[in-house]
């Protein structure tokens, strides 16, 4: 029995250490997103703030608008009436992919590069990643938008959701003495402020990262659920086994 419980503790050891998340982002230590794809309204949440603040720019063109109605339980009008950004002919249907209509032309004009498709990006950055980045813009009027961001230095998107978040400025201080001082990030200075407070506004943070963590892999959902009747499966399936080799064994000395 202890064998089997090790072989157990062995297989699951590396979802657990993903889990446990941590590690750095950029300049400073990574946020928990404390994602939670079993929370519908979440994802319900997080596709409704990712259409309105963030598909004009950057497509998710591995979703269709029909997978999204079925995964997150919306009725079709609700996806095509309130989730659909509308196409270049103005059409609209479930079979649609989540893109949008710029241009390679229109992303270098106005941000010097197309802006990137994100299907992947909390898949490839990591949940944690993705939402200690979205809560790391800070003023910063040497660059072209007057933002900057600690987890992604010099990036060249302005702060979307800066009326939600308001408009923040880095504070540091110093540590260390001679050749080993340096400046250590403790917080950001609110200058301007947003509509929401924070535990609102990282509420709205949280629900896109869990939004874009179901999308790139929306199987997952799915794989979740299945998941705790395989482990429930495989604990009894060793607790019979266990017994059973007991039962032919016990006459065997």
């Amino acid at each position: 029995m202890k064998r089997i419980a090790l072989t157990l503790v062995l297989a699951l050891a590396p979802a657990w250490a993903l889990a446990a998340g941590g590690g750095a982002c950029g300049a400073i230590p990574c946020q928990d997103a404390d994602v939670d794809l079993n929370n519908l309204a979440s994802l319900q949440r997080g596709a409704k703030y990712y259409v309105n603040y963030c598909l004009a720019c950057h497509s998710l063109q591995y979703m269709s608008y029909g997978r999204l109605s079925r995964d997150l339980q919306l009725s079709d009008d609700d996806v095509l009436g309130n989730l659909h950004f509308v196409t270049a002919d103005g059409k609209k249907k479930l079979a649609d992919y989540m893109t949008n209509s710029m241009t390679v032309e229109q992303g270098e004009e106005f941000f010097g590069v197309l802006p990137p498709d994100l299907s992947l990006a909390s898949r490839n950055r990591g949940d944690d990643w993705v939402y200690t980045y979205l809560k790391s813009f800070y003023v910063d009027n040497t660059k072209r938008f007057g933002i900057n961001n600690l987890v992604f230095k010099d990036v060249g998107m302005p702060h979307v959701l800066a009326s939600l978040d308001g408009l923040k400025v880095p504070q540091y201080e110093q540590t260390g003495e001679g050749d080993d001082s340096h400046q250590q990030f403790v917080g950001f200075e609110e200058v301007a402020e947003g509509a929401m407070t924070d535990a609102e506004y990282d509420q709205v943070v949280r629900d896109l990262v869990t939004f874009l963590s179901y999308v790139g892999e929306p199987g997952k959902l799915e794989h979740r659920r299945l998941g705790v009747w395989v482990m429930l499966f495989l604990f009894v399936f060793a607790a019979i086994a266990y017994m059973l080799k007991k039962e032919y064994w016990k006459d065997v000395h």
